[in-house]
């Protein structure tokens, strides 16, 4: 969230202390993250800080369980969440869940250029949470890949919608007139992903435990230079391009330079990707960040901060050396067959 939710910090503060004996001395919203998270950080009386998370709506359990697991499996790249007074990872307050962690001073990937030791532990990290062997019990929590249409379909939806309705709201209006202008480029966008996801389900590729959401803002250098791995709101068992596909693929303007997927794979190890694979995760990705900024976009009126970045994070999809023009280098395939 970029705008403090409806909810006073003392409420937070009494949480915190109730919940984890904390006695905090200074709470501060951080307007960073998306529209159902909000975060603080918090200072305790001992000057210890504290990264808070606020997780509204819809909260999975693994995305705590998992990476306190791993982290317990000796991966020194996670984070885990810090147990309540009861020994839990989390707790409730209001229509949120609150989960707290250390707070890591540092700046993430999109505040700084990765160095070469990073790239390296980066992969290195990767391939640990690749190959990690989970017991059952989070192996039933953790979903397998299907290859969806959902975001696909929603995307398709608000094509249609910015057909036939109106608005009045200057955002809306905005990014209906870009969607419309467009059009055509997002039904290419669509086809594409539909016909790589067939593909796909027709094979039997190897699932692996993968993060989903590698980008620069999910990578977290501290002051002493060490490398972390947040944000386990979605791990997913799919084919390993599933968080490969980060790597060179433009997410966000950035990780674009061969140099550094060379330095990656160095930490990784060398592996064989798909091209099919890839190609198809760079897109879904793409479709599934549009259709997001669209309902951020046209399903509210509210938070005006974020619905305008929404849509401007909706136009960067169609500059120069884009996300979008990656995805397309990646694509080996052609549009009435799939070349070998």
């Amino acid at each position: 969230m970029r705008e403090k939710p409806n909810l006073h910090d003392e409420k937070i503060i009494a949480c915190l202390q109730n919940e984890y004996g904390l006695l905090v001395v200074q709470l501060t919203f951080l307007p960073i993250g998306w529209a159902n998270t909000a975060v603080y950080r918090v200072v305790a009386d001992d000057a210890t800080l504290y990264f808070c998370k606020l997780r509204r709506d819809i909260f999975d359990e693994t995305s705590v369980l998992l990476p306190k697991f791993l982290s317990d499996q000796g991966i020194a790249q996670i984070i885990p969440p810090l147990p309540t007074k009861t020994a839990q990872l989390w707790t409730n307050l209001d229509a949120f869940k609150l989960i707290l962690y250390p707070f890591v001073e540092g700046r993430n990937g999109f505040q700084d250029e990765l160095s070469d030791r990073h790239w390296r532990d980066f992969g290195a990290a990767l391939k640990k949470i690749h190959t990690a062997v989970l017991p059952p019990t989070l192996i039933s929590r953790i979903p397998h890949e299907k290859y969806s249409p959902q975001w696909r379909e929603i995307v398709k939806t608000f094509l249609k919608r910015v057909e036939d309705d109106a608005f009045a709201d200057p955002i809306k209006v905005k990014s209906a007139a870009f969607l419309r202008a467009r059009r055509d480029e997002f039904l290419d966008l669509v086809g594409r992903a539909e016909r790589l996801a067939q593909a796909l389900a027709s094979r039997s590729p190897e699932f692996i435990l993968c993060h989903s959401d590698l980008h620069a803002g999910n990578i977290l250098i501290d002051a002493n230079d060490n490398l972390f791995i947040v944000d386990w709101d979605n791990p997913i068992f799919a084919p390993k391009e599933r968080d490969l596909m980060f790597i060179g693929g433009g997410v966000g303007g950035i990780w674009k330079k061969e140099r550094e997927a060379a330095l990656f794979y160095q930490g990784y190890g060398q592996t064989e990707t798909d091209s099919i694979a890839l190609a198809y995760y760079r897109y879904e990705r793409i479709i599934e960040d549009i259709a997001v900024e669209c309902e951020q976009i046209f399903l509210t009126n509210e938070g005006g901060q974020d619905r305008e970045q929404a849509l401007d994070y909706l136009k960067s999809n169609f500059l120069p050396n884009s996300v979008l023009e990656i995805a397309y280098k990646s694509d080996k395939t052609s549009r009435d067959g799939y070349l070998p």
